[in-house]
């Protein structure tokens, strides 16, 4: 299922929103001016190496803290394709501005930062040793999902539904959502079971499940802006 727009309010101008979305677009395109080479060096060194942060912990050696911890706010920034990178900012565009609209404009960016750090926590725990690096704004947009969750669970989103022909329906948020969970956390146990004792590639199903699950938890936690109406 595909959403195309929401039907939830709101009454500010979601403007980290749409600067995350711009740097989003802007670092790809810059990865897109690297060589094949270059642009492997680039994302090996910023993206996020699993098997860095249980070398950063043994003392002397190859691998600093800080080599082994910046990653996890860059990796959040970077795209392996186009298809990546349209898919994530689609999401984020729909979804991210209710929960700006709730949290407002600093809350929502210590918010975002936040669950998108503790999504790729998630993904390491579940891939200790692995040498694949992980890239995209996923884990963080699994938590503003997991927000929108529960702050709009009645909201319309109208949607592209894939049933032997495409057609578009309106569906409630928690529908839409909650779907989404369920084949990313079934996916992610799928992929545990096929794996455990492999180093692959392909979706982090485990930073989905803990970016939505961190979203869902940092809502709570996270006080509302103030005046949250709308002037007549």
């Amino acid at each position: 299922m595909i959403p195309i727009r929401d039907d939830a309010p709101r009454y500010t101008t979601p403007y980290v929103n749409y600067l995350l979305i711009s740097l989003n677009l802007a670092i790809f395109l810059f990865e897109l001016l690297l060589s094949p080479e270059d642009r492997n060096t680039f994302i090996m060194q910023f993206g996020i190496l699993p098997v860095r942060l249980p070398e950063a912990l043994h003392l002397g050696g190859n691998v600093t803290v800080v080599g082994a911890i910046l990653p996890f706010f860059t990796s959040m920034f970077l795209h392996a394709t186009w298809l990546h990178v349209i898919f994530n900012m689609w999401w984020l565009w729909i979804f991210g501005d209710n929960v700006e609209d709730y949290l407002g404009h600093f809350g929502y960016l210590a918010f975002y930062l936040g669950t998108g750090i503790l999504a790729s926590l998630v993904h390491v725990a579940f891939n200790w040793n692995s040498s694949v690096p992980s890239v995209g704004a996923s884990g963080a947009i699994a938590g503003v999902m997991g927000a929108y969750f529960l702050l709009y669970p009645g909201a319309r989103v109208l949607t592209l539904v894939p049933f032997i022909f495409f057609f578009f329906t309106w569906l409630p948020a928690w529908v839409i959502l909650g779907y989404w969970f369920v084949v990313q956390f079934i996916s992610g146990a799928a992929t545990s079971i096929a794996y455990s004792h492999q180093s692959t590639g392909g979706v982090a199903f485990w930073a989905h499940v803990g970016g939505f699950v961190a979203g869902l938890t940092l809502i709570k936690l996270l006080p509302a802006r103030p005046q949250r109406f709308s002037y007549e």
